[in-house]
């Protein structure tokens, strides 16, 4: 079990150099987020590969509310096949296609007072690229969360010559590392036990958390998704069935 001890401690150390180090702008992005929800807006999620995890895990999920929307394209997300049909080959080549989140944007409708809310560990690939570039473009304020100190000197594969970091009005850092796996293996160069989706969820919930204390305090009410197994709890479904609706409301725009 050492070799699980070590990657726990690693783990344990990002966590608390995340609450060590990013709390303030964590603090700053929940109040931009917070603005957006209290307005009737989204904070827009998007992430490709494994950076669509912290999206799937915010929202919609138990403790979760209306307010965030995920942008997952499924071939930027569905490589589990491995080989084959949407396999990781094809991933790799489609994170790296400039223009192809451009076109990504074309489907969705946008409002000035949106977030763009976007994971992404390296912060080089071009498909987060087109999208926080063409987030800015309609007026929205970009959040990039992601290995920012780790990533400074690596060289963007975009034309416009930025990073996700660069462009972002606010960053916060995953304090991962860039290689993200993190526990060195006997004879072999590769090290297993990544930490970085370990890393997005812990800033996730401190970032969500926040944003509804602030929203509370403003004195907003939330629709949350309950739990639908505490024994005695009778109007779960219903206060389900409410949060639902409110989303629905808020994508047809009214």
């Amino acid at each position: 079990m050492l070799l699980a001890k070590q990657w726990l401690e690693n783990t344990r150390e990002v966590m608390n150099k995340i609450e060590a180090t990013q709390v303030e702008n964590i603090r700053k992005a929940a109040e931009i987020m917070a603005d957006s929800i209290a307005a009737g807006r989204w904070v827009h999620t998007f992430g490709c590969g494994h950076a669509t995890l912290p999206i799937e895990e915010m929202y919609p999920r138990i403790g979760g509310f209306v307010g965030f929307h995920s942008m997952i394209e499924l071939p930027l997300s569905f490589f589990t096949h491995i080989v084959g049909e949407m396999g990781v080959h094809q991933f790799v080549f489609l994170e790296r296609v400039e223009g192809y989140g451009v076109e990504i944007m074309k489907s969705y409708q946008f409002d000035s007072r949106d977030t763009m809310w976007i994971f992404s560990h390296s912060g080089i690939n071009n498909v987060n690229i087109d999208v926080a570039l063409e987030a800015k473009k309609r007026g929205m304020q970009v959040i990039a969360y992601g290995s920012a100190a780790e990533a400074k000197g690596k060289k963007t594969r975009h034309s416009c010559g930025k990073t996700i970091f660069d462009i972002a009005d606010i960053v916060v850092d995953s304090c991962a590392p860039l290689q993200d796996a993190s526990v060195d293996l006997k004879n072999h160069q590769d090290k297993i036990g990544p930490v970085s989706t370990m890393a997005f969820i812990t800033a996730v919930w401190m970032t969500i958390t926040t944003v509804a204390e602030i929203l509370v305090e403003r004195g907003e009410k939330l629709y949350i998704h309950p739990s639908h197994n505490v024994p005695g709890d009778t109007t779960a479904r219903e206060r389900l069935t409410e949060a639902l609706d409110m989303y629905k409301k808020r994508i047809a725009g009214v």
